[in-house]
């Protein structure tokens, strides 16, 4: 230690001595490294908006939301990071500590350019004091980052030597700070720059180095100052050129991804034109398929594992992980940019000399099927875990000896058939997504690809796909018979559901079209659904009418799965029928059927003066009118499962509480999961008729969630959610107490007294 004191003191009286020659050679350096530092931050950025241009250019204009409010509670107030109120403060304390932070380190490296001399900030010593305190406020940041990650172990959150050394560069970035001003303090001598009161933790340290030895004034206060300041300039310009090069480009492209995010409902697809007989391939099978706002969106990308600790396939022990996909996508876009533009990714590439970049061993996904998934054994079999998706996807994607980019299928060698076919397009990885990502749509694109220019996809999804095409309806059932629920629901209820063609041939078309969609028409227990449905809206004097065999499958089906071409057949098919009999109001029990009518069909000619409307939706604003009273008491402990396509795709969350609520004797019990945080029951993204081969199923985990609040009633509103918790009470519900419900079944029981 006395050596190492001694040589810093010889340097400091050394710096005494010729102050002017180091004067210049210290701009001389800084310009230099400076220089360099940007010339290479630039150039890396340069190359990778060079790899984002490889996508299919897309009108950014579109992409522009209202501006404001909603950028502002995303980018400066962290809405969604707050969802994890830890997570989301300490990140808060980053964010704005590094703001506040990039005024100090102008004023700092100025002082060692200047002589010592600060900046005119206004009320410097306040400036002082707040800047000593952020510092510390960004180091215990750092701690925390590191017990998250390293002690408590958060099963979302990597761990490595990556996430590792950002917490390095901002830890030495906040030492240096600390100690170039402790040096300052003691090289200033009587001569203070700021009174102690304003130097809360470079005054306690520069007495330190007081007790240590060195003395006020000093030639080794000079040199402590010289050498903290220069490392701390150092560091900075390195954390400066590493950004671009790693996660934490999330810095640059996540306020872009967020203020070019698309102003269009949500999970809204975009259509292909089928039409074009240019187009030499369909959907995305190369990652260049994928457009630019996408490609962005890899970019952006933080690696904070928030879509995947909520996805409903990586909870359950399936392959898929939406963050590890976007991992995955964003390492192939490197690597394969590479390749095309013969720029390499990474630099300075001295630095990278004999050494693989990624493009001579590109990454590739191997076999592997996540192990110890929840659902294998004991009391929690039903409980969700992400961790052996984690794993598995840790382990699966490597470098491969001999492996070139450019030659790697997109589907297959990055992303796998049994990862696509994981996804329910629930859409909960979006809405945990703070730099705005949109999962879903990749996910559909490489479906497209699959479905219609190979033809790949399960064996149940392609017989779903082929009765729809056939029959209008997944089962296969005679398209005639769809409708026998009519007649079915006279015979329950007494009523007589009329025909659009009926009234039309009277002259007198109605008020709304109620659509029975194909659960409502050909399932036995969406059918009761329907029917009590039918005998609200009759009480309320609702004048209403159906299509009957005019009706055909919405399409969700078979877009979900990737077969636009066929989607895009009964869309415009079902739009002529509409319009054939003036509907401009359309009320239907089926959340995708609804999402599906209200937020895609205008893509194809529906006119924006037609009406969509949710049956929890009418139900519930007739009840505010007074035309629906429910009178009866009903007993029941009820909670409630959101539909994904009600909720994140529509954000209706309220309708369904405020008809329990307005239910007398009804005790509302809320899941952990619930609201816009609520689980998927694993039937989107035309799951429902296709069988889950890997770990827990869906809505079996999706039960155990909701029998943990007790309740003798799960309430949905969806047909899809109803068959797949009833499906999921048989399994786990032994004593046959709890049901499930529609909220019109439990209305109208309200309501008739039966």
């Amino acid at each position: 230690m006395a050596v190492i004191w001694g040589a810093v003191e010889a340097s400091g009286v050394w710096l005494a001595a010729y102050p002017r020659s180091v004067e210049w050679i210290r701009w001389a350096l800084f310009g230099a490294v400076v220089v360099c530092a940007v010339w290479l931050f630039a150039s890396v950025v340069s190359r990778r908006i060079g790899y984002m241009r490889l996508g299919v250019p897309v009108p950014f204009e579109r992409h522009k939301p209202a501006r404001g409010k909603s950028f502002a509670r995303e980018v400066l107030g962290h809405r969604r990071l707050l969802n994890d109120v830890r997570s989301g403060l300490m990140h808060l304390v980053y964010f704005y500590g590094f703001i506040m932070l990039q005024f100090g380190a102008v004023d700092l490296i100025w002082k060692g350019l200047a002589g010592g001399e600060a900046l005119p900030i206004p009320y410097y010593h306040a400036f002082s004091w707040s800047q000593e305190v952020t510092v510390t406020l960004v180091l215990a940041a750092v701690a925390y980052s590191t017990y998250r990650r390293y002690i408590e172990r958060l099963p979302r959150l990597g761990r490595g030597w990556k996430p590792s050394l950002v917490m390095w560069f901002i830890g030495s970035l906040m030492l240096t700070v600390l100690l170039t001003l402790s040096f300052e303090r003691l090289a200033a001598g009587a001569s203070e720059v700021v009174p102690d009161v304003y130097a809360p933790v470079s005054e306690p340290l520069s007495r330190l180095f007081l007790l240590a030895g060195a003395a006020e004034a000093g030639p080794l206060a000079h040199a402590g100052f010289e050498l903290f300041w220069w490392l701390h300039l150092l560091v900075l310009l390195g954390f400066l050129v590493y950004v671009p090069q790693s996660k934490h480009f999330h810095l640059l492209t996540a306020p872009l991804n967020l203020w070019f995010r698309r102003n269009e409902p949500h999970g809204r697809l975009t259509p292909l034109n089928l039409e074009d007989e240019e187009a030499e391939s369909f959907g995305a099978g190369q990652i260049e398929h994928f457009s630019q706002k996408q490609l962005l969106d890899l970019y952006a990308c933080v690696e904070c594992g928030r879509c995947t600790n909520v996805c409903p396939a990586a909870s359950t022990g399936k392959l898929l992980s939406p963050m590890h996909m976007i991992v995955k996508l964003r390492d192939h876009l490197t690597e394969k940019g590479a390749a095309l533009t013969s720029k390499s990714p990474w630099l300075p590439a001295s630095l990278w000399a004999g050494r693989d970049y990624g493009v001579k061993h590109a990454h590739v996904m191997g076999a592997v099927i996540p192990t110890g998934a929840a659902g294998s054994e004991g009391d929690d079999m039903f409980r969700t875990d992400i961790m052996p998706t984690m794993k598995a996807q840790a382990a699966a994607w490597a470098k491969r000896e001999g492996a070139k980019a450019e030659e790697l299928e997109l589907i297959g060698d990055v992303m796998t058939e049994d990862e696509l076919w994981a996804c329910t397009t629930c859409r909960s990885c979006e809405e945990q997504c703070p730099v705005g990502n949109e999962h879903v749509d990749k996910i559909i694109d490489m479906r497209r690809h699959l479905v219609l220019m190979e033809g790949r996809l399960p064996a149940d999804g392609q017989r779903a796909l082929q009765n729809i095409e056939r029959q209008s309806n997944p089962w296969g059932l005679p398209r005639g018979e769809r409708v026998a629920w009519i007649e079915a629901c006279e015979q329950r209820t007494g009523i007589r559901v009329q025909t659009m063609e009926e009234r039309k041939a009277k002259g007198a078309l109605p008020d709304i079209l109620l659509w029975a969609g194909s659960m409502g028409a050909y399932d036995s227990r969406s059918r009761r659904a329907l029917f009590d449905l039918v005998r609200l809206l009759t009480k309320a004097g609702v004048d209403f009418a159906t299509l009957g065999n005019e009706e055909r499958s919405s399409g969700d089906t078979a877009r979900r799965i990737g077969n636009e071409l066929l989607f895009q057949e009964l869309c415009r098919d079902n739009i002529a029928t509409l319009e054939r009999y003036e509907v401009r109001h359309i009320v239907t029990a089926c959340p995708h059927t609804f999402n599906t009518f209200k937020n895609e069909y205008p893509d194809f000619g529906l006119g924006s003066e037609v009406v969509v409307e949710h049956h929890s939706e009418l139900l519930a604003r007739l009840v505010r009118e007074g035309l629906l009273m429910p009178r009866c008491a009903l007993e029941e402990r009820v909670t409630v499962h959101d539909s994904c396509y009600l909720g994140r795709y529509n954000g209706a969350y309220e309708a369904p509480r405020f008809l329990l609520r307005a239910i007398p004797g009804v005790e509302l019990e809320e899941m952990e999961r619930s609201g816009s945080a609520g689980m998927c029951c694993g039937a989107g993204g035309g799951l429902m008729w296709m069988e889950e081969h890997a770990g827990t199923r869906v809505n079996y985990a999706r039960t155990a969630q909701a029998l943990e609040v007790k309740p003798s009633i799960i309430s949905s509103a969806c047909p899809y959610c109803l068959t797949m918790m009833e499906d999921g009470l048989k399994a786990l519900d032994d004593g046959g107490r709890v049901a499930a419900r529609d909220i019109a079944e439990l209305l109208a029981e309200s309501v008739f007294g039966d």
